[in-house]
């Protein structure tokens, strides 16, 4: 399951299981419920506590695949309710009052790729691993909530092609795209993370999480409105 650990002038939250490169109950840390339930709680401490940023990783092949699909196939009425858990989760990444950073360790597909621009700062490993949406080519739709994120995180031409296309970005075409910051070898990876979270270290507080709030207000309200049954 997913775990908070203490890495010198930073937190790190990894949402991969302590003391092994894969979970092999969830080797591609999608979002299960009890996964969506321990990496909540996990920022819950994080914002109780809002003393150094925030770097979110994980280990392995993957950031994260996204959604729990064997759970959406076998709870299709429960669906909506699901996509409002993932809602919150994002939210609450948003608003941390924290100074925030994702270093993107292998593929971040669907939800993952969604989690991924919900901090502050975003850096990803050059050599291996994808960030995509593969929606259009899985024939599933976007939430109100998703469709604002993207629309707000990335630029119109960068949004465009990954919503319509289901294109897959190295490392460094996501750089180019505007996607992440930086591109960086993996060895650099969750340093380079918290080298660009120094500066605004002394930032986290309440007060932050209260501007953060306010500046993604529009987008929160929208990731606060519950999916509807049409959305299926």
């Amino acid at each position: 399951m997913p775990f908070l650990s203490s890495a010198g002038d930073v937190n790190e939250l990894y949402l991969g299981s302590e003391g092994v490169e894969l979970d092999e109950a969830n080797p591609d840390n999608r979002f299960r419920l009890e996964w969506l339930a321990a990496v909540g709680n996990l920022l819950d401490d994080v914002a109780a506590e809002p003393s150094k940023p925030l770097v979110i990783t994980a280990t392995g092949k993957f950031f994260s695949n996204g959604l729990d699909t064997d759970y959406i196939a076998a709870n299709a009425s429960g669906l909506p309710r699901y996509l409002d858990r993932v809602h919150e989760l994002y939210v609450k990444v948003l608003t941390l009052p924290v100074p925030t950073a994702v270093a993107i360790n292998g593929h971040a597909f669907g939800a993952g790729a969604m989690l991924a621009l919900c901090t502050d700062v975003r850096v990803m490993r050059s050599d291996r691993g994808f960030w995509s949406l593969p929606e259009a080519a899985l024939g599933m739709p976007f939430t109100r909530g998703m469709a604002s994120l993207l629309r707000t995180r990335l630029s119109d031409p960068t949004a465009t092609t990954a919503m319509l296309t289901s294109h897959r970005y190295g490392g460094a075409e996501a750089a180019a795209a505007g996607i992440v910051s930086e591109a960086v070898d993996a060895d650099q990876l969750r340093s380079r993370a918290a080298e660009l979270l120094a500066e605004r270290a002394p930032l986290a507080g309440p007060n932050l999480g209260a501007i953060k709030r306010g500046l993604r207000q529009p987008l929160i309200a929208d990731l606060e409105t519950e999916t509807p049954a049409s959305l299926l």
